[in-house]
């Protein structure tokens, strides 16, 4: 079977016959396999038939390339794009949108309409469902789209994928059907590599570390024989001399060589991403493209630097991108995020510095991906990349019908690898962890069902859940086990010698009262999560005994951004008092945070200054509090957002607001991504007051003031 040109794997065809035959299909296939071709042939199938598609993503960035893909395939007519703060062609018969936005449509009152005349709807990265903060979103897709709507959900290679399966079988009421393909389309070899090896096999990395470890042992010994190793005077200073060199990124590209280029190379921080991109601009002195490829990039180069203009394309950008050097992050001004991307599609771009921003979705392979580590911030803390998580970079190396090998190089000094053994281990095993449930419903889902169904029904949707289903298996499980253990502990009463039957009687003993434990923790855990959520509205007044809706629960039930929060605000009726330019700011301060080592040249004073401290205490408020330690979520406040806010929809453009400031690294696309996330937020307060024309007609216009430049851009 051939479809654009390519003839499809076996594991495409058999996907593709199944959803043919009216089947809902899990797709698992390690990156870059080409799982989306499945999702491609959907798509066609829908519009050809005259019905509704639907296609989600994790991350907007994935959601507007596949929404350019679409587009160009079945023209602008037939192609809609909905995320929070962009909408094109909402009425398109081929929807792209975030999985949010999905959860949000099917929790409407007419919910039918979402529904209508739809053929199927596509779930990409549905391993996303153990997301700690987003991950039930995927869960109330499942659960709420009808069952005659086909699921077709796309998946890196999960452990339990066939557990995970039997359990949408269970909720869809009808069988959902796996394909999965282990083998990479390009093979994949993982290497370590620092400055005193340069990239080895991880053989050869173990082999050489224990020697540096024997050397080390000897070299200690020495100098604590000859006493350099005490405190104080020349000891000290001398050690410190003589400490073991850190391996430099430029050490890696001197090693890579052309011959491993292109290469993506994967740090975990924006400001360093710019850093390692400019200072390897400094070293190189000329353009690292093939010699038949310069000349297109530096025509490229000349057409975005006379649209967009120095104040986007700067002398320094200009110079690095003419050598085929780039960087990019969430952060990155949007028309510069979109033009590496264009200029690393086409091939013009050899090395491109990246933050995770490229290993979700995004079709932009290379032969060799560097890793700079394999310490993440998670959210809670630096810790080592889960197996998926490493392979979801690793896997972008090996471009397929281009390269016969693909390279993963990890950065790797000698004093690190007795610390990240156990881990590198399991990247080289390439087993993936289990897709877990993260079930954790939102206030406003807690609202939204309560409004349209009784508490017996909402149960019942609850219940649904792959958390509810998984505790009720092991249940099951430990109600068995627990039969065993009492049988077991009531023959050892019975029986034998008292001390040997003591010692046996106490450890069973021990293991049943964990195993009563493990039941009672575990038996009805959905839906007693959902009840305190319930409570907890019953407490500050948003509910009722009853369940009904109070005036709390009538505006949150519009508000999904920061809802406590939000709420709050618009209960304390502060709207009223602030100008729209006013509201805009605040707004921004309650959707985005400025980054790490952002200092502003001024700041707030005045008015700005009262305002933020009235936000604080709603932010200290108990409601809000409160919320935060039922969910474990921390609640999005930062008063410094607010003058870029206010700006913005004053009318001052992006270079007027990065005179505010000063920063290691880019955060005009931060900047923009917090407007358009405020902008949405605007939005929902503007459905809490759609009958009120005297405070609803200001946000229509302030929403309309705020849409403007960078923000309408689609990056």
């Amino acid at each position: 079977m051939r479809l654009h040109g390519f003839t499809l794997d076996p594991f495409q065809v058999r996907a593709i016959e199944l959803i043919r035959d009216g089947h809902s299909v899990l797709v698992s296939a390690p990156t870059g396999t080409g799982k989306t071709i499945v999702a491609d042939q959907v798509v066609q199938r829908a519009l050809e038939a005259g019905r509704r598609v639907i296609y989600t993503a994790p991350v907007k960035a994935l959601s507007n390339q596949k929404f350019r893909d679409y587009t160009r395939l079945h023209g602008e007519d037939k192609v809609g794009l909905v995320t929070g703060d962009l909408v094109i062609r909402r009425d398109a018969p081929c929807l792209v949108m975030t999985t949010e936005i999905l959860r949000n449509m099917l929790l409407d009152e007419d919910s039918d309409a979402t529904t209508a005349d739809l053929e199927a709807v596509i779930l990409d990265e549905i391993h996303f469902l153990d997301d700690r903060e987003r991950g039930t979103v995927w869960e109330e897709v499942l659960i709420y789209l009808p069952p005659r709507v086909r699921i077709l959900g796309l998946s890196a290679t999960l452990s339990n994928l066939e557990e995970f399966a039997a359990w949408l079988s269970d909720v869809r009421g009808e069988p959902v059907h796996v394909v999965e393909e282990r083998q990479r389309a390009v093979p994949l070899e993982i290497l370590f590599a620092n400055h005193q090896l340069g990239i080895v096999t991880p053989a050869a990395y173990d082999r050489a570390f224990k020697r540096w470890q024997r050397d080390e042992k000897r070299r200690n010994a020495a100098l604590k024989r000859s006493g350099r190793s005490q405190r104080g005077g020349r000891g000290r200073r001398q050690q410190r001399e003589d400490g073991p060199r850190i391996t430099r990124h430029t050490d890696l590209f001197n090693a890579l060589g052309p011959e491993m280029a292109p290469y993506l190379y994967f740090v975990f921080s924006r400001r360093l991403a710019e850093q390692f991109a400019r200072g390897l601009g400094r070293r190189v002195h000329s353009c690292l493209l093939p010699p038949d490829r310069r000349g297109t990039l530096q025509d490229r180069i000349d057409e975005a630097v006379a649209a967009h203009g120095a104040e986007v394309i700067d002398e320094d950008l200009e110079q690095l991108y003419r050598k085929g050097i780039a960087f990019h992050h969430a952060g990155l001004h949007v028309q510069l995020k979109a033009l590496v991307e264009e200029l690393y599609e086409q091939k013009l771009i050899a090395v491109l510095y990246t933050t995770s921003t490229f290993a979700l979705g995004i079709n932009m392979p290379a032969r060799t991906v560097v890793l700079d580590g394999v310490l993440k911030y998670d959210g809670q803390g630096l810790n080592p990349l889960t197996v998926r998580q490493f392979m979801q970079k690793a896997g972008r190396a090996g471009r397929r019908g281009m390269d016969d090998q693909g390279y993963a190089v990890v950065r790797l000094d000698f004093p690190d690898y007795l610390r990240f053994h156990e881990h590198l281990e399991a990247y080289l095993r390439g087993q993936p962890e289990r897709v877990d449930s993260s079930f954790n419903l939102s206030f406003n889902s807690v609202v939204c069902l309560l409004d349209q169904h009784p508490r017996a029904k909402v149960r019942e949707i609850v219940e649904r859940s792959f958390l509810a289903w998984r505790m009720r298996h092991r249940s099951a499980s430990l109600h068995g086990q627990v039969e065993v253990l009492e049988e077991e502990i009531a023959t050892l009463e019975e029986a034998g010698e008292r001390r040997k039957r003591g010692s046996a009687l106490h450890r069973k003993s021990k293991e049943l009262r964990k195993a009563r434990r493990s039941l009672s923790v575990g038996e009805d855990r959905a839906w007693r999560d959902f009840e305190e959520r319930r409570a907890f509205l019953v407490s500050i007044g948003y509910l009722d005994d009853e369940d009904q809706l109070l005036s709390g629960a009538r505006v949150l039930r519009h508000l999904r951004i920061e809802e406590i929060f939000a709420t709050e605000l618009v209960l304390s009726g502060l709207i009223a008092e602030w100008d729209a330019h006013l509201l805009f700011g605040v707004l921004c301060g309650m959707t985005n945070r400025l980054a790490k080592g952002v200092q502003l040249r001024s700041r707030p004073s005045g008015l700005v200054r009262r305002v933020a401290a009235q936000v604080d205490q709603l932010r200290q408020s108990q409601p809000v509090l409160g919320a935060e330690a039922i969910t474990g979520l921390e609640t999005t406040w930062d008063p410094a957002m607010i003058l870029f806010g206010q700006r913005w929809s004053l009318g001052s453009s992006l270079a007027e607001l990065q005179l505010l400031y000063t920063s290691p690294s880019d955060i005009s696309g931060q900047l923009i991504s917090g407007f358009r996330r405020a902008k949405d937020l605007a939005g929902q307060i503007l459905d809490v007051y759609r009958e009120d024309p005297y405070t609803a007609d200001p946000l229509r216009a302030l929403i309309r003031r705020v849409s403007r430049d960078e923000v309408e851009v689609l990056d």
